[in-house]
């Protein structure tokens, strides 16, 4: 049990640990800075998708023969329908956004930012939880280390979020202690997430192939929606590739050496 807590806070761990740069960093973050953490956190996010969360899912449905593909599928576009309405209904701003996206409301944008960054966490968070639940059940495509390699990795591509939410809050004149909390609480909703999806899981084990998709599908609906945009904006969109292909590897490094 104690190893399921540890998996569980880490994600949250990286993203206090990247708040704390406010203690640390004076000014604003550089444009190229922003651009290479973005896309570092996007190429995490999509080797865990894929090898920690859609090919197990079709590893456990391979019984169904030709029609395998379908949880993997069908919850891969529950997770980015259900992101979808996240964005429509909860008001929030993205970081470098023109105005904010939601219904409107009287939200200060200091807040907005927050809300942003805690719908990124959310499917983070979703992940860690329903690949625990696999484990906790006995799959045997899913194993501890691989847990505590997507729980690792998540941990990682959280430290540059950390930063990217309180350092501009620093800017927008809020005390650094406030930033730093603001900051580190973007992260909550993981822990959060992870022990309602393993509580979720627990009640209904033949979906966890459909369970794991849909944290996938989440994910990826982050990644395009948000993540890359800003990773390849402006005139040198080639470090946020780079960028990218550096999260992405090093997710897939992790996932064969810790399993």
């Amino acid at each position: 049990m104690s190893e399921v807590i540890q998996e569980i806070l880490l994600p949250f761990c990286g993203t206090a640990l990247g708040a704390a740069c406010v203690f640390f960093v004076r000014g604003a973050l550089h444009e190229r800075l922003l651009r290479m953490l973005t896309g570092f956190a996007a190429g995490v996010m999509v080797a865990a998708s894929v090898w920690s969360l859609l090919l197990p899912a079709l590893e456990q449905a391979a019984d169904q023969g030709r029609w395998a593909f379908f949880p993997a599928v069908a919850g891969a576009w529950l997770g980015v329908l259900f992101l979808l309405a996240l964005d429509k209904t909860i008001p929030h701003l993205h970081q470098n956004g023109a105005r904010p996206e939601g219904p409107y409301s009287h939200l200060k944008r200091t807040t907005m930012l927050v809300l942003a960054v805690t719908l990124h966490n959310i499917p983070e968070g979703m992940a860690v939880g329903v690949v625990l639940a696999g484990w906790l059940a006995g799959e045997e495509s899913i194993s501890v280390a691989g847990a505590l390699a997507l729980s690792a990795g998540i941990a990682i591509q959280n430290f540059p979020e950390g930063a990217i939410i309180s350092i501009p809050l620093r800017e927008a004149g809020i005390g650094r202690g406030r930033a730093f909390l603001w900051g580190a609480l973007s992260g909550a909703a993981e822990p959060l997430a992870a022990v309602l999806t393993i509580w979720a899981a627990g009640l209904v084990l033949p979906a966890l192939p459909y369970l794991l998709s849909f944290a996938a599908g989440a994910m990826l609906y982050v990644v395009v929606e948000e993540l890359i945009p800003v990773a390849s904006a402006g005139e040198r969109s080639k470090l946020g590739t780079l960028s990218f292909t550096v999260g992405f590897t090093l997710m897939l490094a992790l996932d064969v050496i810790l399993r």
